[in-house]
């Protein structure tokens, strides 16, 4: 009986390079696959490909597996840049990763391991996959080292991309996979993990977007309509930001011992072009009590029964409870017992039953 032919996705970092290795070791015929998505400027001293590349090459060749390259830039610009230019232009703040997994590594990535004969796909994400017994449907479960768990961005993958698809590294804790890294000598085994946006990397993220989007100046205001200073250019702000805002010197409101808290971002309103800003974290503005969510996307076909279950509304958070009801195929609202913090259009509102993922939306507004 030949081997399942396996193709991960190998990005140069240490957690795909473990994978790799598992999964030879686990028997089935690996076919390495490095995605070169981002091609603008990617010789400046912010894009590493050109390294990672050279990183995925060399483990390979240490765990014995064949990898080739594939260029995926114009199906990521048209895919995913693009609605990120316009969600940002919009005054939301998008989570490009959660678009990456869907149309790229679990769709153009996918469609292409599966011309090379590939039987599945695997990565090197913090998940892990199963088929339940009871009704047949394949699951997406949290990783069990849960502060590496990476569910969130892949909750809009279906059953037909899950049945496809390993996660070696959703069992053992991210301690695991840099011991075996330095044992079995890779190259990259004292590789720092990569943080920021996938193609903009560790580069100002300002500056980066100014080169794309249109930008007008505006007033800052507080809740009693005070001007305390002018923004850049709305798509700049996310709602909770603290650092940057460029009113640190401005004290409107002073405590008792005449110290006076942070500024945050609160609120922004497009049509006025006025960006609203309130101080102190545990502001009414800054909390939200519930939202409603659109492109909705759930991991068994249809949404979950109304009811309590528990959410995310941010990548690095707890999971809350919350109570589910969906407002037609492609919407729901989630209302919170506890006011939520920051609630912020654009990024993900992910589902959860236990450990259980159960899909979700992008966050369209919320209630105060």
């Amino acid at each position: 009986m030949s081997k399942k032919k396996v193709v991960i996705g190998m990005s140069g970092g240490v957690d795909s390079s473990v994978a790799a290795w598992m999964l030879k070791e686990q028997g089935y015929e690996v076919i390495g696959l490095f995605m070169k998505n981002w091609e603008d400027d990617d010789d400046s001293e912010y894009c590493s490909t050109r390294q990672d590349w050279i990183d995925a090459a060399s483990v390979a060749d240490v765990v014995g597996v064949d990898i080739e390259a594939v260029n995926f830039a114009a199906e990521y610009k048209d895919r995913v840049f693009a609605e990120f230019l316009r969600e940002y232009q919009a005054g939301r703040t998008p989570n490009p990763d959660v678009l990456c997994n869907a149309e790229i590594k679990f769709k153009a990535f996918l469609d292409h391991a599966m011309h090379l004969g590939a039987d599945l796909i695997a990565t090197g994400h913090y998940a892990r996959v199963r088929q339940n017994t009871e009704h047949g449907r394949f699951e997406l479960l949290k990783a069990f080292d849960h502060t590496k768990d990476q569910s969130y961005f892949l909750h809009r993958l279906n059953q037909a991309q899950l049945s496809k698809t390993l996660f070696p590294l959703g069992e053992i804790p991210k301690t695991e996979v840099r011991k075996i890294a330095e044992k079995l000598q890779l190259p990259n085994a004292a590789k720092k993990d990569s943080t920021g946006i996938c193609f903009i990397g560790e580069r100002p993220f300002r500056e980066f977007l100014g080169r794309y989007l249109q930008h007008k100046p505006g007033p800052m205001k507080t809740p009693d309509g005070k001007v305390v200073g002018e923004h850049v250019g709305l798509s700049f702000y996310t709602l909770g930001q603290r650092k940057g805002i460029g009113i640190g010197g401005v004290k409107t409101y002073q405590n008792a011992d005449g110290s006076s808290d942070a500024w945050y971002v609160a609120r922004k309103d497009i049509e006025n072009n006025t960006l609203w800003v309130v101080q102190g974290h545990d502001h009414p503005w800054l909390l939200s009590s519930a939202l409603t969510a659109d492109q909705a996307s759930w991991i068994a076909g249809a949404a979950p029964e109304a009811g309590r279950i528990s959410a995310k509304t941010r990548y690095r958070q707890a999971d809350v409870p919350c109570d589910v009801q969906a407002g037609g195929a492609l919407e729901f609202s989630l209302g919170f017992p506890e006011a939520q913090w920051a609630v912020t259009p654009g990024q993900s509102a992910v589902l959860y039953d236990g450990d259980v993922c159960l899909g979700g939306g992008i966050i369209a507004g919320s209630t105060f």
